[in-house]
């Protein structure tokens, strides 16, 4: 039988919990103030996905490993699904705006559309639009 799980948490460190709401938020992300305290933020990505952005000495009380050098290093790259190419431009365009970086240029493969950046923490993100009648006529 196949693992379903009903939600999936994305942990995240970071070095200044208030300043990386207040990026996510610039972007448009909501936080569950019921899961938000001093050590995390409880992005909500959806009804079922959420991202914690937690305090990188509260992180660690969760492994045994080190935290990952952003500046050099990459970790894992988040990707969501956006509703148009407009709304991969928009939010990317406000990241960048709230002190995100650039990360890729646009890639625009007819069907797929995809661009990202760097948060202040240096996670690297990816917002990518897939035309499903385009997939589905390939």
């Amino acid at each position: 039988m196949a693992l379903r799980a009903n939600q999936t948490y994305v942990n995240l460190p970071v070095k200044d919990l208030s300043k990386s709401i207040e990026f996510f938020k610039t972007v448009g992300f909501e936080f569950n103030s019921q899961f938000t305290d001093d050590n995390a933020g409880c992005m909500v990505i959806n009804e079922n996905t959420f991202v914690m952005l937690l305090m990188e000495e509260f992180y660690k009380s969760f492994t045994k490993k080190e935290v990952t050098d952003t500046v050099s290093n990459s970790e894992v790259i988040m990707g969501l699904s956006a509703q148009s190419k407009q709304e991969v431009d928009e939010l990317v365009n406000k990241a960048l705006a709230a002190g995100g970086k650039p990360a890729n240029d646009p890639m625009d493969q007819g069907f797929m559309y995809a661009w990202s950046f760097h948060d202040i923490d240096g996670h690297l993100w990816e917002l990518i639009y897939m035309d499903q009648s385009a997939i589905e006529h390939a």
